[in-house]
């Protein structure tokens, strides 16, 4: 009796320990991130401008795993037909997961920006643009803010010198002597910090400067006020539903004639619209979300014709048996022209 009962115990604890193997194993964090449908969520809900109306422009979202995704993760996505394996190398480059996603806030920041700029233009009302400082894109390796600077920080100012644009701070720069010191004022989290450090060569200009790859900060003006806030959602790929429906609060129109409007692209300051990356999973959540037209961009930026959104979306909507159209746009005004054009 006492051997049986020894040898069940010992199968039960080999059990136990062999799920306890199992679990550890699955969930053991892979080095890929998984992409997949998001959801098409409206647009007016970010944005607040007095005398809005409600309206039926979607922008569309994919969803990305928030850390490297456990083997069973990774395993189980193969059996979603949208989903996709991204590599973190790929997904991230040098950036850590912090740093990444401020460059998304930066990237939807500075979308939401030229939506409300171009959009106020193209209203033929005068958008003023306010210059806020420079946004850090990435810290040069032999820059000596190198583990001080990060990716997202707003330069405020250097030596306590105040600037009214990007290059009126770079002449300043340019003019110190290498190796002199510099303290730079930046704007992180909302708060002010100050950093010091000296003056190098610029890579790929030779010239004096603090080392980093920047781009400028503006915010945009208008009358009546309009601002957008996207909340977590990152990314520069809502531009054109951002601008389709600031021209709409602007000029009091209703573009959509309540038909369920979806779709993606960047949008630059005279209208053009870019190429983003997923539009294949954003064509399937439009679909599940009900949307009747999907505006892809025809960008062919990088990537061959056949690789372009537009293509991409109409081979995706063809797979999933879908009644929602597929329409190109290359700038803004095919997609305004669309809308008048059909409602």
């Amino acid at each position: 009796m006492k051997s049986k009962r020894k040898s069940r115990l010992r199968n039960w604890l080999i059990g136990i320990l062999a799920v306890i193997v199992v679990a550890f194993i699955a969930f053991w964090p892979t080095n890929y991130f998984i992409e997949s449908p998001g959801e098409a969520v409206p647009v007016g809900q970010f944005i607040s401008a007095k005398g809005k109306k409600p309206n039926n422009f979607y922008l569309v979202t994919v969803s990305v795993t928030s850390r490297p995704a456990s083997i069973l993760q990774y395993l189980w996505s193969y059996t979603q037909k949208f989903s996709t394996r991204v590599p973190a190398s790929e997904l991230l480059g040098d950036q850590t997961s912090s740093q990444y996603e401020e460059l998304q806030n930066w990237y939807m920041e500075t979308s939401q920006q030229t939506a409300i700029y171009y959009a106020a233009k193209k209203a033929s009302l005068k958008p003023k643009l306010e210059y806020r400082g420079v946004y850090v894109m990435k810290v040069q390796n032999n820059s000596s803010f190198k583990n001080k600077l990060q990716i997202g920080d707003t330069v405020l100012a250097a030596n306590s010198q105040h600037f009214r644009s990007t290059e009126e701070m770079m002449n300043y720069l340019k003019k110190q002597k290498i190796g002199s010191k510099v303290t730079i004022t930046v704007l992180r989290n909302k708060e002010k910090k100050n950093f010091t450090g000296k003056i190098v060569k610029v890579a790929g200009t030779n010239k004096p400067g603090i080392g980093i790859q920047l781009v400028e900060h503006v915010s945009v003006e208008t009358k009546p006020r309009l601002s957008i806030d996207a909340g977590d959602i990152g990314g520069p790929s809502a531009g054109l539903m951002f601008t389709l429906t600031s021209y709409e609060v602007f000029t009091h129109q209703n573009l959509s004639k309540n038909h369920k409007i979806a779709g993606t692209g960047t949008i630059s300051p005279n209208g053009k619209v870019g190429i983003i990356g997923g539009v294949d999973k954003k064509v399937v959540a439009a679909d599940e979300a009900g949307a009747e037209v999907f505006f892809a961009p025809t960008d062919s930026t990088g990537v061959k014709k056949s690789q372009t959104n537009y293509e991409v979306a109409k081979r995706t909507a063809k797979q999933i048996h879908t009644k929602m159209k597929i329409v190109p746009v290359n700038n803004f005004d095919d997609a305004l022209k669309y809308l008048k054009t059909h409602y």
